[in-house]
């Protein structure tokens, strides 16, 4: 059984033996930020939150929370940021460390942290009754705990004086308080090393060699520290400084070290340091001679950040080994040499399945591991994929023809990807399949709209360990169940990973698993992908997915606890309660439909570049993600190749850019349905909106987006717009001729360009709109950011999206505007638009619309719905299934 911690904000973060190295982030410890000091000492605790949300959209799993200062209130301001942080999804997703030196600061914290958290720290060095109620206190709130090599005699500052403590406090806990060994986490005391002082020699060698000791002895327990203690020695030197703390966090990975705090900005690739610098480095750690640390100190003398860079560094990589070249090729994500030294391995190597399973397999093994640990970031393991695809295809002709010849066939595990039937989206899916390809698993991937029947029809030809589902809109979901019914139908044993931006946990464990109990797992990115699927197929198979279904129950009674609580206002009610505005609307300029072709020079200004890094992996907003300590060198550079690939598209005519839209007389009635007319007062369609019945606390009215059309019955002719765009289907095009070229890099990334174009698309129509032909807002005048941030007057709701996630809407669209035949945008059967970079929406002018989220919705607006629609009941319980109260 593996040892495991279980933590949550939002979402789950289990830790097990498996389990990748867990960054814990710094910024939000006073003691450890200046500016984040200066931002609670000034009460400017908006801003402060800003520096939490940086931490965790550059990479940390656990935010660290520490107040201790003495000139401020530590327990007020731990008590206030807690609070503010949980009204904060993107922020208290990940889980909260506790961290403070006292400990009614850390009691405070316990009452105000949602999910499960850790406390930083308790020790024995006030005596074993104060550890006792402490230690219980953090059981009784259901923490797990940071324990310190301390106790009544000092600070443990040897190998013996660490385990000694370290197992006083683990049998205290465990036999005597009941503590579960898995939320313990020690900290035996990272030291600095390189002091000169006789007593400091083994400092590294003692942490290493204790926390060995750990793993082997207290069964569960995880292990913890501060990393850059280690350097603090050579502070002034951050290039030396950053070359030991990464050599010392390799090696205290590699004895059993679970998390730690990290300075990112004082981190580096182990792989990448100069080997001069790596071998001092590393005498000193194991203390290897009684020369060791003066070596160190007289090297680190002659270093200046930056000056030991090779200017020729370029012909220096190419003389080294044939191994060592593939490896620098790969983690760089070189392919210019990659046909010349599959050339020289295969001189070398003679048989080509041996450069695969050797140099090229190591040098991806030293790709995973960078991933893994935080040092590599999705677009470089792309590039990376690029590199061993390239090298694959050179040595795949010989291969073929050593196969006929002996008759081989291939034995690596194979893993089936495909987007659900209905779905036209696969950026997500794309790129777990280059992670998990990365990692030396054969991937199927059987593209995108794929039936259910084809997926496991293929699944069990190729006998695939795993299947993938991927889907982005809402009908993909239900799509899903059925596959999970159809392999429980034909009595399959392969498990069942889900993913997609509409997934989520709650809807695996609540719809998915019920129907299908052979394992069933939601991965919510690519990083996660490769432990998920290592223990899958490997010996600990069994006891994960008892781990899954038991913490899937948990989510899912949880989930079925809450609906049936679920309280929402009967839909005569809900109407009674509904906006009530005044109607003084403007004539559009222009009414009816229109298509435009407008210029790539014309989109460009309009595009929001954030998302474009979020596709990436890449967290932070743009163009503040350039600075960020984390990935701001990376997103620069990510955003310097969009810009030469927009050159690309430019200069060889891929893009295809398309709008069309109509503006329309419009009027509501019977409260929920918008009549839109011709210029001459027929009747043209109906827009079906749905009302939310969320019982307000504060009185607020129950919004549809009928609410913002003038009502039938007050006389006033109000107006209504509807649109489509698309990036068109050349970009779709292109982006395959790269995936055929084995280049998944530029395919996904032309494909993130052609979603943010379409987005961009939408964006400049909607201005075009207020400003001229509607002209309802002619001296507007707003600045890319504050359209991004909808500073504008008017709303353009998608259907499918929290104030209308009814789909349906669309084919009213469609009837109206023709789309499929005017721009070559069509819907499949569930509703997805393709090509997939194309937006709809429907615009309102009111100056009061906003936009809202529909919320929970009661069985008796369901059936009116369906009357409304003239469709069965089971149907519009469908479409509208994730919006169900019931």
């Amino acid at each position: 059984m593996q040892n495991k911690l279980v933590l949550s904000g939002l979402e789950p973060l289990i830790a097990t033996d498996a389990s990748n190295f867990i960054n814990i982030g710094e910024r939000t410890n006073v003691t450890g930020s200046k500016k984040f000091l200066k931002l609670i000492k000034l009460g400017k605790y908006e801003e402060a939150l800003d520096v939490a949300r940086d931490q965790v959209e550059g990479g940390a799993q656990v935010l660290d929370i520490n107040m201790d200062e003495a000139m401020i209130d530590g327990k007020a301001a731990m008590i206030r940021f807690l609070r503010l942080v949980a009204a904060e999804p993107d922020i208290c997703r990940i889980p909260i460390m506790i961290d403070s030196s006292k400990w009614d600061i850390i009691e405070e914290g316990l009452k105000n942290v949602q999910g499960k958290s850790i406390v930083n720290s308790i020790s024995l060095k006030d005596g074993e009754e104060t550890f006792k109620y402490r230690a219980l206190k953090i059981k009784r709130f259901g923490g797990a705990v940071v324990v310190m090599a301390f106790d009544e005699n000092g600070q443990a500052d040897n190998y013996q004086k660490r385990i000694d403590i370290c197992k006083r406090s683990y049998d205290l806990m465990v036999n005597e308080y009941g503590f579960n060994p898995s939320d313990i986490i020690f900290d035996p005391n990272i030291f600095p090393i390189g002091t000169g002082m006789e007593e400091h020699r083994k400092n590294a060698t003692d942490f290493f060699d204790a926390t060995k000791w750990i793993k082997q002895n207290l069964k569960g327990a995880l292990i913890s520290g501060g990393v850059s203690n280690v350097s603090f020695s050579f502070r002034g030197n951050d290039t030396v400084r950053e070359a030991i703390n990464t050599a010392f966090l390799y090696h205290a990975i590699q004895s059993g070290m679970d998390m730690g705090i990290v300075n990112p900005t004082l981190l580096g690739v182990y792989s990448e340091i100069p080997k001069d610098l790596l071998e001092k480095i590393e005498d000193v750690l194991f203390d290897r001679s009684d020369e060791a640390t003066d070596n160190l100190i007289n090297f680190a003398e002659g270093v200046v950040a930056g000056t030991d860079k090779k200017e020729n560094e370029v012909e220096e990589w190419r003389s080294y080994t044939i191994e060592a070249k593939i490896s620098y090729a790969l983690v760089r994500g070189i392919t210019q040499y990659i046909d010349e030294d599959m050339q020289e391995a295969l001189d070398k190597y003679k048989i080509p399945l041996k450069i695969i399973e050797g140099p090229l397999m190591d040098g991806m093994n030293v790709v995973g591991d960078l991933f893994g640990s935080g040092k590599m970031f999705l677009p470089q393991v792309v590039k990376s994929a690029r590199v061993m695809k390239k090298a694959v295809a050179y040595l795949t002709p010989i291969i073929e023809e050593e196969n006929l010849r002996t008759n081989t066939v291939s034995t690596k595990t194979k893993i089936l990807m495909a987007t659900v039937k209905g779905d036209v989206h696969d950026i997500g899916k794309n790129i777990v399949s280059v992670v998990l390809g990365c990692n030396g698993y054969e991937i199927i991937d059987l593209g995108v709209m794929v039936p259910a029947e084809k997926i496991l029809d293929t699944a069990i030809k190729e006998n695939v360990a795993i299947i993938g589902l991927s889907g982005l809109i809402t009908p993909s979901l239900d799509e899903m169940v059925y596959v999970a019914q159809q392999m429980k139908e034909r009595k399959m044993d392969i498990p069942l990973l889900i993913g997609g931006a509409t997934t989520s946990v709650a809807h695996t464990a609540v719809k998915i698993i019920p129907e299908y109990d052979r394992g069933v797992i939601h991965v919510n990115d690519a990083s996660k992908s490769v432990g998920v699927v290592s223990n899958l197929i490997g010996e600990k198979k069994e006891s994960l997915l008892q781990e899954i279904s038991e913490s899937y129950t948990k989510i899912r009674d949880g989930y079925l606890g809450r609906k049936k609580e679920n309280v929402v206002l009967t839909i005569e009610k809900a109407r009674e309660n509904k906006l009530k505005l005044e109607f003084n609307p403007v004539k559009p300029n222009e009414l009816g439909i229109k298509v435009l072709h407008p210029t790539l020079d014309e989109i460009i200004p309009f595009i929001d570049w954030t998302p474009f890094f979020k596709t990436w992996e890449l967290r932070g907003v743009y163009p503040k993600i350039f600075e960020d300590v984390y990935v701001g060198e990376l997103a620069k550079q990510m955003f310097e190749e969009a810009q030469l690939m927009l050159d690309i598209i430019k200069k060889e005519k891929h893009d295809d850019l398309k709008i069309i839209y109509g503006l329309f007389k419009a009027n509501t009635f019977n409260d929920d349905q918008i009549k839109l007319y011709n210029e001459d007062g027929t009747e043209l369609t109906v827009f079906q909106t749905l009302r939310q019945q969320t019982i307000h606390k504060k009185k607020e009215p129950n919004l549809s987006l009928s609410d913002f059309i003038a009502p039938v019955e007050s006389g006033i002719e109000d107006y209504i717009g509807c649109f489509a765009v698309t990036s068109g289907s050349k970009l779709e095009t292109f982006a395959k001729f790269y995936q055929d070229n084995l280049d998944d890099y530029n395919s996904i990334l032309v494909k993130a360009i052609a979603d943010r174009l379409a987005e961009a698309l939408a964006e400049y129509i909607h201005l075009k709109v207020r400003k001229e032909i509607w002209g309802y807002e002619p001296k507007e005048d707003l600045t890319v950011t504050e359209l991004i941030k909808e500073k504008y007057v008017g709303i353009r709701p998608a259907p499918g999206y929290p104030a209308s996630p009814d789909h349906l809407e669309k084919n009213t669209i469609w009837d109206i505007l023709k789309p499929d035949e005017e721009i070559g945008v069509i819907l499949t059967e569930s509703l997805a638009m393709y090509p997939a970079a194309a937006v709809c929406g429907i615009f309102f002018a009111h100056p009061e619309a906003k936009y809202f989220g529909l919320g929970r919705i009661g069985k008796d607006q369901v059936e009116d719905f369906a009357k409304r629609k003239n469709i069965e009941f089971k149907l519009a319980e469908k479409w509208l299934s994730p919006s169900l109260a019931y």
